[in-house]
């Protein structure tokens, strides 16, 4: 079934309450790019120009550009899938990349036809403006937010009414550098003390009243130098949200270094200026915030509750059996949501990637399986359906197999996150998206995705320092460098290992360097070190935070202990006796560090 067949079919299907997009952007970026060429627009100012709109430049040259398509809170309706879809094909490389933030990426563009994937965007409610450059960033919000059985209220509308209050604001034009928010539903289903504002939907008992807020973390962030949040306050009041919101950034705009862009972050000010002196100027803000602020300055919150309609007729097919992998599918890529008899279900993606025909086929997917009628994007590179019926699981299934995304593994190690390393990164040093997609397959193979021993544990990659894979917060995490042996050079990789995310967040400890054709053997020899040393009942990630954290009693009681152990593994050879590991993944040529210049800041 098609979209255009699922229009016919189901004519009020749900449509994008918000839209996002100003179609003359597009004319306006076309004309800028006409002067860029023309040599009236010097290169500086159409690079802010340029990432300020979405666009971000490409490895190595200046007549491509990617394009980040902001998906805020993480909703795409199957309209808007199926037009990326379009565009992936006409102007992109017939693919797309979804991100651990929420945004759809095309790479490869040519600039001149930059303007054209917007007009199309346009078209369906999308936007890319401010997925790059020195503004508030696509607001993020768990794909859980809404059926998580944990949950004190649904923070979904939260971050949309953030989102659209601070698109195109003059506040946040402009700022020392980019700025991050994350609302997520529970401790377990989010990062956000690892963003600049991160957000825990709360309630407490007012005098007998029921009253929605959320626990706020400020100061959090991942990077060359990475910081865990701090919590402003037991207790923030949902109409303190804007004013504690303004604030912050109003305190980064005026005190934010502007001029040393690699400790430009938030993070840098709240650490060198302390806590406590930070969060005093924030509350002193707000005040001014809340004495001083128009009355139609606030946040436009739809509380408008989700119609939940299930388009599929049921059909007997009682007696017959599972499909093969049925059930290794249901164990690690579905959660049983706190709606009764409805299922959020995971598609797993190569680190991210999903072809342009997949698009399609998952918009006409996501129209006849999800009761709610959209997707959502996930924190790992992954896409949720929600209010999948319990009866409509098999053959969801199905239809995912014979469109190749019933991959399991979704919600375990056996799915990697990977940034987009030398494939398109003017920073990266190793090509950390084919790793990720390396250790999935190997790890798929070996159906490591069923040992209930590694589910809750995490493997990500960064192809350089700066932390768009995450690293910093992944059981076992990895960032890109180089490594020289005589005059040959060989990819490598700093790991770290115990990092995590949940209510318990710290940064993972610097454990060894790796090579990159060594990585897969050194994770296998941790797991095998884990059976070993295994107390019962145990988790991988559980026996890691007590090495970590010098709590471990068996024959590795330290993260030294681990580093003899696979120092080994470690030991190149020479050119002549293995020059593969010379080689990068994706790559027969030999290795190089050869980088451009960054555009994380405009």
């Amino acid at each position: 079934m098609t979209v255009s067949d699922l229009k016919q079919a189901y004519p009020d299907s749900p449509k994008p309450k918000i839209n996002w997009a100003r179609i003359d952007e597009a004319e306006d970026f076309a004309n800028t790019v006409k002067l860029f060429r023309q040599g009236k627009y010097d290169e500086d100012s159409f690079r802010r120009y340029r990432l300020q709109h979405g666009a971000y430049g490409t490895r190595m040259t200046s007549d491509y550009a990617m394009v980040r398509i902001k998906l805020p809170a993480g909703e795409i309706y199957p309209n808007q899938l199926e037009k990326i879809s379009q565009l992936s094909e006409q102007f992109s490389i017939g693919n797309a990349h979804f991100t651990t933030r929420e945004n759809i990426q095309l790479h490869w563009v040519i600039l001149e036809d930059v303007s054209e994937i917007f007009r199309g965007l346009a078209e369906v409610g999308l936007t890319s403006r401010e997925a790059c450059g020195n503004s508030v960033r696509n607001v993020m919000c768990s794909p859980l937010a809404g059926v998580c059985p944990n949950e004190e209220f649904d923070s979904t509308p939260y971050a949309l009414a953030t989102a659209r209050f601070f698109l195109r604001n003059p506040l946040s034009q402009n700022l020392p550098r980019k700025f991050k928010f994350t609302f997520t539903c529970c401790e377990k289903h989010g990062m956000v003390r690892m963003v600049d504002v991160g957000l825990i939907p709360q309630t407490r008992d007012l005098n007998g009243i029921t009253q929605r807020g959320f626990k706020i973390f400020l100061g959090g962030g991942l990077g060359n130098k990475s910081f865990v949040g701090h919590q402003l306050e037991e207790f923030t009041p949902e109409e303190d949200l804007l004013h504690t919101s303004i604030a912050v950034i109003r305190i980064f705009d005026r005190l934010g270094d502007r001029k040393n862009m690699a400790r430009n972050r938030m993070r840098y000010l709240v650490h060198e200026m302390g806590w406590e002196k930070f969060r005093n100027l924030v509350l002193k803000e707000r005040a001014i915030v809340r004495a001083t602020q128009s009355v139609i300055t606030r946040l436009d919150v739809d509380h408008t509750p989700t119609v939940i309609k299930r388009l599929i007729k049921i059909s007997d097919e009682s007696g017959s059996q599972n499909p093969d992998g049925y059930n290794r599918w249901i164990k690690t890529n579905t959660l049983k949501q706190k709606q009764s008899d409805y299922n959020s279900v995971f598609i797993t993606l190569e680190a991210g990637d999903i072809t342009s025909s997949q698009i399609s086929a998952l918009a006409a997917i996501i129209g006849e399986f999800s009761s709610e009628g959209l997707a959502r994007s996930g924190f790992a590179q992954n896409i949720a359906l929600r209010y999948v019926h319990d009866d409509d699981m098999t053959r969801l299934y199905s239809r995912l197999l014979e469109v190749g995304l019933a991959k399991s593994g979704a919600l375990t190690m056996a799915a990697p996150i990977g940034c987009s390393g030398t494939t398109s990164c003017n920073l990266a040093l190793t090509n950390s998206h084919r790793l990720a997609k390396e250790i999935q397959r190997k790890f798929l193979e070996l159906k490591l995705d069923q040992d209930d021993d590694l589910c809750d544990s995490s493997i990500k990659i960064s192809g350089c320092p700066n932390a768009c894979g995450q690293h910093g917060i992944a059981t076992i995490g990895f960032f890109g460098g180089g490594a020289r042996i005589g005059k040959e050079m060989y990819p490598n990789y700093q790991m770290s290992i115990g990092g995590r995310s949940d209510e318990e967040t710290m940064l993972g400890a610097t454990c060894h360097r790796i090579p990159a054709k060594r990585v897969i053997p050194v994770i296998l020899k941790i797991i095998e070190l884990f059976k070993q040393n295994k107390k019962p009942d145990d988790t991988l990630k559980e026996w890691i935070h007590r090495i970590v954290n010098g709590k471990e009693d068996s024959a590795i009681k330290s993260v030294l202990d681990m580093r003899k152990i696979l120092d080994p593994l470690t030991i190149p050879p020479t050119i002549e006796e293995d020059p593969d590991f010379y080689n990068d993944y994706g790559s027969d040529s030999s290795y190089h560090t050869k980088t451009g210049k960054g555009e994380c800041a405009a």
